[in-house]
């Protein structure tokens, strides 16, 4: 029976500001042993029995992002495919997406395995038990979720309730869905037996699934099927990449799946599962993972203590110091660092909505910028001057751009470089440099095996990253 896991990569992560930013979302966050959730979760996709292709929905800003972080995990070669989303439409349309691109590709009989790219699982061996059960469940044309066996009362999440004495061939029927409770609520429900946290992951027969949603959902079908007959598929020996039409998907319902069909449907099951599951919501989730002191402190990075306890603090860059402090959570990054109480933890996404309310790019970026060719990071920017440090990879390249406002000067530290510079194309080896005038059309290439380093320093009246115009581009950038 062929399997395709898709892992859905859609979700910004602002509880986890400042380290998660919309350019570098909560799946890339790298954790305490060095990999990040969404490595995690192709790596344990790829793993279960039957899988013949890995299937990622992502925002089409991410695709070289993700690609590189498959490609450093992904030592089997795993069949990879892509559909990219020009911005988010929830998870309804998603999962429309994914069943209607599989039923073309792998058949209505194929099954599709429904992971949130930013959720860690420890126990991999109960996982693929569960799925295997989900398998069977999904054969019969039972809509599968997974319930997460409650720990404790947490009122961050949304539950299951499963009918009480109603088996169904290894998972039990699905009562209802319950919203986020009270505390009190939290409690009633696991002390009950029967409520489950709901952990957003399914596993559909990709026919049974577009039939229910035909049946509760028929505008999420209809938009979504009508945005890919307008969009642009292409294959590669890498993968298979859909891109999905902008006009078109802003027609398509924003509703979640939840919403949209397991509420609405009669042929729901749930798979109750004990998988060391953690959707990693918060700083205080993410504290977990590292293991404490004798005073309740958990660091990652160089920190000094003294009379403290019970703290968090994540700061890679430099020396952090605590006096007499208790239950913070302190996370630093190069260019802003995030304070807060442990049981405010969940509040730091109001940060985050102040930042976009004043446009302070902050939310947006971090100083290290990740592109298709390579990263760019700010190393300080002043009125009228900026200077970065470009990194290129082997043979990648810019587009061929120009910018209204700025002029720019490029020196090699290390590689070699190949400029087009208006009407010229230079050679530059290490220490070797070059001017490019505002108005000028330019390109930066790497003809080398290694990396390929270089300061840029950029003066001009606007200094903006939108101040660009591409002419040529090997990864689908050029402006219409």
């Amino acid at each position: 029976m062929e399997l395709i896991p898709v892992i859905l990569s859609g979700g910004v992560g602002s509880r986890l500001w400042p380290v998660s930013r919309e350019t570098h979302p909560k799946p890339f966050m790298a954790l305490p042993d060095g990999q990040n959730l969404i490595q995690k979760t192709f790596l344990r996709a790829s793993r279960l029995e039957g899988v013949v292709e890995v299937l990622t929905v992502t925002n089409r800003e991410l695709l070289f992002k993700t690609e590189d972080e498959y490609s450093t995990v992904n030592s089997a070669k795993h069949a990879q495919g892509f559909i990219l989303e020009p911005f988010g439409r929830n998870t309804a349309a998603a999962v429309a997406a994914a069943a209607l691109q599989l039923e073309s590709t792998h058949g209505p009989d194929a099954q599709m395995l429904v992971l949130a790219a930013d959720h860690l699982i420890k126990d991999e061996k109960a996982f693929a038990a569960a799925v295997s059960s989900a398998m069977a469940l999904a054969a019969d044309g039972w809509l599968v979720t997974f319930g997460i066996q409650p720990t404790y009362p947490e009122t961050g999440f949304g539950y299951i309730e499963a009918q009480k004495d109603a088996p169904v061939k290894g998972g039990l029927k699905v009562a209802r869905f319950v919203e986020k409770p009270n505390l009190e609520t939290a409690q009633n429900y696991v002390g009950a037996g029967n409520y489950y946290w709901n952990s957003g992951m399914f596993c559909f027969r990709v026919g049974s699934v577009l039939e229910e949603l035909r049946q509760h959902a028929p505008d999420v079908v209809e938009a979504v099927s009508k945005t890919i007959n307008s969009s642009r598929l292409t294959s590669s020996a890498k993968y298979r990449c859909l891109a999905l039409d902008a006009e078109a998907f802003a027609a398509v319902p924003d509703i979640s799946i939840d919403y949209a069909l397991m509420e609405r449907s009669s042929k729901v099951v749930t798979v109750p599962c004990d998988i060391g599951w953690s959707d990693i919501g918060s700083w205080n989730a993410v504290s977990e993972l590292t293991e404490p002191d004798e005073n309740g402190n958990r660091f990652e990075g160089e920190v000094l203590s003294h009379d403290s306890r019970n703290n968090y603090v994540n700061s890679e860059d430099r020396l952090t110091a605590l006096v007499g402090v208790e239950d913070l959570l302190v996370i630093d990054t190069p260019d802003a660092v995030m304070i807060a109480h442990k049981d405010h933890a969940q509040d730091v996404k109001h940060i985050v909505n102040q930042l976009k309310a004043c446009s302070h790019t902050v939310h947006l970026l971090h100083r290290t910028v990740h592109r298709p060719w390579g990263t760019y990071t700010t190393l300080e920017n002043g009125e009228r001057f900026k200077i970065k440090r470009i990194v290129v990879k082997p043979k990648a390249s810019l587009s061929l751009q120009m910018h209204h406002h700025r002029s720019e000067h490029w020196i090699v530290v290390s590689g070699m470089a190949v400029v087009v510079n208006d009407q010229q194309e230079l050679m530059l080896n290490t220490n070797e440099s070059t001017f490019i005038r505002a108005g000028h059309q330019h390109r930066l290439m790497n003809p080398g095996v290694i990396d390929l380093v270089l300061i840029e320093v950029q003066s001009g009246d606007y200094l903006g990253e939108d101040d660009i115009v591409r002419f040529e581009d090997n990864y689908g950038r050029v402006d219409k």
